[in-house]
Formats: structure tokens, C-alpha cells, sequence
């Protein structure tokens, strides 16, 4: 294959592809990658699709879960490979070193394909592989990637394909590729074949990573749940308790009540506890100034969110960062 060949085209030539997989990324991406795969190769009874998983220095990978996952060798042995899927999660900035980029973006020109997954974005940026080009990262991300990366054209979509550059937002989305992959080599009725296989249906990549509104738990009362989707939707601006009551359809009393007997807590407790987990989520997985996260999920200053976070935890939020 020329490298300026388009992989999404009929072909019956085997394709073969490097998965280039970070230190603390989730098992679900890299099944969601390699599954599609195998069982499209089990279904037409050939391989035509070939992989190896490489890692930055060639050592097994730890990932969330705890395992480590076999490496063929480092992004050298991605050589010969018709595509790279670059499988990046949690601490990005940290796992994906100066000389690892420098590598990558010296041998983007052999493939004819580079794609992300997750935070793969992050790492084909942060190389120079995404200038003038569309992209998508994780929803938790977009944010703050659009910001950091003017130069490039960032979507909220499931997954990506723009030229010889693609990216999808996590695992689901990453399945959701491959099976797009599958369907334009060899046909839509394979790739309908593999989603039945894995009890999934074939999502387009213009659909949102998240449903546009989220969907209420079928054992919670129709006004807890849209309560909660209030909640969810105003992390940071929260509304006081008395307005989400009134938005539902309850008086406070009641609302405080139905709160209490499901889940345990006040709204007032409820809504903290999501704002106070979207800190954490925002002290591990990014450099935010305490200040910022504050901001971000509803507090009116740092003290502010170190008192709750303390409280809620049993740690100050800055003990967590150093950690």
C-alpha cells in the first residue's frame, strides 16, 4: 500500500496496523480496537486485518485495571504497518515523553493512516499531526483541548476521519470506527455481522460522544431523575434547591423528601457530591490552578472547595494533586 492510499476503500489485501498503546489506558480501548478486528477475520475466515502492539520503550503496559498488556516492541517495530491507532488515556503529558513525540512525528509519513483514541488527540497534537485538520477527544476534553489547539478544527462527535489523520473519543467510539473500518473494506454486511457479534449497533461518527439529553434511570420517580439531569447540567452554576423543585414540579419539602427515601441525601447534599466529584476528576486528570477548578464546579473560591472537598474525601484537594 502507498502511503498516500486511502484505507476506507474496497480492498481485499490484508491491512496491517500498529497500536501504539500508553501507559494507563483503559483494557475496554484496546478491545475496542483489536475485537472488530478479530472477529472480522473470524467471520470471513482469512486475515485480513494484521496488528501488533507496540509501547514507548517495547516493556508491557500497565493499564487502569491493574494488568499489563504484551508489547511487540517499541514505536520502532510499528514499522511496515499500514496504519497506527495511537490508544492514550490518563496522563497524557506525563506517558507521552518529548523523544516519543519527536519519534512520532518523524515516521508519521510511513502510514498511511494515524488515529487517536481517548486522548490520542492529545499526543498526535502535542507531535504536530493535527495542524489544519478536524478532531475529536474525549467529551470530558474538549474543552480545554479546542483551547490549547486553535489550529485545529475540534468537533464533539463519536469519531473522526480527515484525510490521513482519524480520532475517536473513547472506546465505544473506537468500536464504533472499527466497525466503520470493516464496512468500507469489506462491505456493510460484515460490519453488521461483527456489531452483532458484540450485541452493538454500527453509531455514525457525527452522532455525540453523550446523548443530548441524558437519559433518566427507569427505577427513579420521573422528578428525581429530571432533578438530577438539573443537577448534572449546572455543575458549574448551581441552583439553589427551591428552583429545581420548582422546575420539577415540587415544592422543596417534597422534592427533599423523595430525595431523602432514593438516594439517601438532601438535593442540596446531592448536587455537591456531583460537583465535588467533577473536581476530583479535574485535579487527576488535569493542571488546573485550584482557583479554576473552583470555578468550574460551582464553588466561589479555593478555601471554598478545599472545606467541602476535606469534608466529603477526608483529604484537601492539593494533598490529592501532590499524590
Amino acid at each position: 500500500m502507498t502511503k498516500s492510499e486511502n484505507i476506507f476503500t474496497p480492498s481485499a489485501r490484508p491491512l496491517s496496523i500498529a497500536v501504539l498503546v500508553l501507559p494507563h489506558c483503559s483494557i475496554l480501548e484496546v478491545a475496542s480496537v483489536l475485537d472488530p478486528l478479530r472477529a472480522a477475520n473470524r467471520h470471513l475466515g482469512q486475515d485480513a486485518y494484521r496488528w501488533r502492539v507496540v509501547s514507548p520503550d517495547g516493556h508491557p503496559v500497565p493499564l487502569t485495571c491493574g494488568i499489563e498488556l504484551p508489547s511487540s516492541g517499541p514505536l520502532s517495530a510499528a514499522k511496515g504497518a499500514d496504519a497506527l491507532i495511537l490508544i492514550v488515556g490518563y496522563r497524557q503529558s506525563e506517558v507521552a515523553t518529548k523523544p516519543l513525540l519527536r519519534d512520532l512525528a518523524r515516521m508519521a509519513p510511513r502510514f498511511a493512516l494515524i488515529a487517536g483514541v481517548d486522548a490520542g488527540a492529545w499526543v498526535m497534537a502535542r507531535a504536530g499531526l493535527l495542524d489544519g485538520h478536524r478532531a475529536t477527544v474525549h467529551w470530558e476534553d474538549l474543552e480545554d483541548f479546542a483551547s490549547a489547539h486553535p489550529n485545529i478544527d475540534t468537533v464533539p462527535d463519536r469519531w473522526v476521519i480527515d484525510r490521513a489523520r482519524a480520532s475517536a473519543g473513547g472506546a465505544a467510539p473506537a468500536h464504533d470506527l472499527m466497525l466503520h473500518l470493516i464496512a468500507a473494506r469489506h462491505g456493510a454486511a460484515l460490519a453488521r455481522q461483527v456489531a452483532a457479534s458484540f450485541l452493538t449497533t454500527i453509531r455514525d461518527g457525527h452522532e455525540p460522544q453523550t446523548a443530548p439529553a441524558p437519559q433518566p434511570d427507569p427505577r427513579l420517580d420521573p422528578r428525581i431523575a429530571a432533578a438530577i439531569t438539573r443537577m448534572e447540567a449546572r455543575i458549574d452554576t448551581p441552583e439553589p434547591a427551591r428552583e429545581t423543585a420548582r422546575a420539577v414540579g415540587l415544592s422543596p419539602r417534597r422534592l427533599e423528601t423523595l430525595f431523602r427515601e432514593t438516594l439517601g441525601l438532601t438535593p442540596a447534599a446531592y448536587a455537591q457530591s456531583l460537583r465535588l466529584q467533577a473536581a476530583r476528576r479535574l485535579l487527576t486528570d488535569t493542571r488546573h490552578p485550584l482557583t479554576e477548578i473552583a470555578l468550574r464546579t460551582g464553588f466561589s473560591g479555593q478555601s471554598a472547595l478545599s472545606r467541602a472537598f476535606r469534608q466529603h474525601f477526608g483529604t484537601p484537594p492539593s494533598a490529592l494533586r501532590r499524590g
